[in-house]
């Protein structure tokens, strides 16, 4: 029999936290609980659970840094808990790693939805990707030792970031429409979210491009989605 996928509960309140308890044990996840920021990230590094729920409000930090923090040395996939006035805090969320949202008050079978989107495009990480090595001006991305530089200068980029970067190297030179992205990075449950793209595109170029504004490999066809600038396969 396989074990239960085990969740990671960073949460301060108590009502909340005892509504994850009921949901997700009856569910047959296991739980990992804490209540601090400082808690949260040891319990990550310590116990490597499958899937983290993070309430971006945290008495000891906000629940990005705590994104950053576990983004340093993991791909564990990271749902924010929100308050509904916590809009910036959610796309600052999104920036620093995580791969998904949630607003408070929410249905206990909509979590649970998003969770095991998550837990699968997780799994299958890998399998939508490219394999070898991609060079285009200096952008340079090895996929086998998953590193990225631009130039001399090694890019640091999330999970999410990296995988939205693979499934555009995979069709360089073509269009990808906002709803494939959106399919292979965040899953069927996901194709309508195109307030994701803008964040993580905006990211990428942040960390790619020379110029963000007026970018030379990451090019918006508007109304349409996204094109990798490819000369050779343009040719």
């Amino acid at each position: 029999m396989n074990s239960p996928l085990s969740v990671l509960v960073i949460e301060d309140e108590v009502a909340m936290r005892r509504l994850l308890q009921v949901t997700l044990s009856h569910h047959g996840y296991r739980l990992l609980e804490a209540t601090t920021a400082r808690e949260g990230t040891y319990i990550a590094q310590r116990r490597q659970p499958d899937l983290v729920l993070l309430d971006l409000g945290l008495p000891d930090a906000s629940g990005v840094e705590v994104t950053d923090t576990i983004r340093r040395t993991s791909e564990v996939p990271i749902i924010v808990i929100s308050a509904r006035d916590a809009e910036d805090q959610k796309i600052s969320a999104l920036d620093a790693g995580a791969d998904d949202y949630i607003t408070k008050p929410f249905a206990p079978g909509e979590l649970l939805a998003r969770m095991r989107v998550a837990i699968r495009r997780s799994i299958r990480h890998d399998h939508v990707l490219p394999a070898g090595a991609f060079c285009v001006g200096e952008l340079a991305v090895d996929f086998d030792a998953r590193r990225v530089r631009v130039g001399r200068r090694e890019v640091h980029l999330t999970p999410t970031e990296y995988k939205l970067l693979g499934v555009l190297i995979a069709s360089a030179g073509k269009v990808v429409t906002h709803r494939q992205l959106l399919h292979e990075v965040w899953g069927p449950g996901s194709v309508d979210r195109v307030e994701y793209l803008r964040v993580f595109m905006k990211q990428l170029r942040s960390k790619l491009e020379s110029r963000p504004g007026a970018p030379e490999y990451l090019l918006t066809e508007p109304a349409v989605g996204y094109r990798l600038h490819c000369p050779a396969a343009d040719e």
